[in-house]
């Protein structure tokens, strides 16, 4: 698995700029953290107790406690790549992330941002 710049870097530095970009949007962290919540299986306590800590952005979602199966459900593209077509395992956990991210940010309601089978 090649060795992304993101995987290294501290989830404390960077789950905060997820939290700046669905605020400047209108949306509320609560919102993020449900959503982070649904994907990852963390609880709102560990999110607080992790940004607390050490822990990189890969070992946040290396280490989730149980990876909501129903994430493969989230499609469409981040920076211009498909989020479905990502074949680096752990870049596409972080991608799902960011998608659900901007899919909040641009208002889409939070019940259509946590997918749920058909």
């Amino acid at each position: 698995m090649k060795e992304e710049k993101i995987f290294g870097m501290s989830f404390a530095k960077v789950y905060p700029l997820l939290i700046a970009k669905v605020e400047k949007k209108g949306r509320t962290k609560a919102e993020l953290n449900e959503v982070t919540c649904w994907l990852t299986g963390y609880s709102i306590e560990n999110l607080d107790e992790l940004m607390k800590s050490d822990i990189t952005y890969g070992d946040f979602f290396l280490k989730a406690p149980n990876l909501n199966p129903d994430r493969k459900l989230i499609t469409g593209t981040i920076c211009g790549v498909r989020v479905e077509n990502i074949e680096n395992p752990l870049m596409q956990e972080i991608r799902y992330l960011d998608k659900l991210a901007d899919e909040l940010a641009k208002g889409k309601a939070l019940e259509k941002v946590i997918r749920k089978p058909k």
